[in-house]
């Protein structure tokens, strides 16, 4: 298999893993790698925010970010984001573990800095069967997604093998 084939292959399979019931997340992530021309002229709009106006190699990890957040798959924090804010968004992710792993948080974490309560919320997760995840896009924010903590390191090596980055939150 040649080094774009395996890029192809683990960008689809990341894409499958983390959203398995949305087939369009694979779709756009495979046309962002397939077609950058085309993905950006398609997704020009949500390209903008980011200030991505023509292709860039992390295109196809981008489309990633963007269609998971789009599926409510994806919670993106500032890195100086309210830990009450970020409780908020974790808990609106489909995604999100059905034991709530709230009620383990002490009360003075709720005042930590934002990479030190992500970690600690990596850890909460952990503690009942899920983990958190950052997908790094080379940013000053957190994209984070959450899935069940025996997936998590195939996570980590499918980013790896695609020529990405996806990190656990409080390993």
């Amino acid at each position: 298999m040649s080094g774009t084939d395996t890029v192809r292959t683990s960008l689809e399979a990341t894409a499958s893993l983390l959203a398995p019931a949305h087939p369009d997340v694979v779709e756009r992530v495979l046309h962002a790698h397939d077609d950058p021309e085309g993905y950006v002229r398609t997704h020009a709009g949500r390209l903008a925010d980011r200030g991505i106006d023509e292709p860039v190699a992390d295109l196809a990890w981008i489309a990633l970010v963007d269609a998971l957040c789009d599926h409510r798959l994806l919670a993106e924090f500032d890195w100086k984001e309210d830990p009450q804010e970020i409780r908020a968004q974790l808990g609106r992710l489909v995604s999100r573990p059905s034991v709530d792993p709230w009620v383990l948080f002490d009360a003075d974490e709720m005042s930590l800095p934002t990479d030190d309560f992500l970690a600690a919320c990596g850890r909460h997760y952990r503690d009942v069967g899920a983990a958190l995840a950052v997908l790094d896009i080379d940013s000053d924010c957190y994209p984070v997604v959450c899935l069940r903590a025996a997936r998590a390191e195939e996570l980590t090596a499918l980013a790896g093998r695609a020529g990405f980055t996806a990190r656990g939150l409080g390993d």
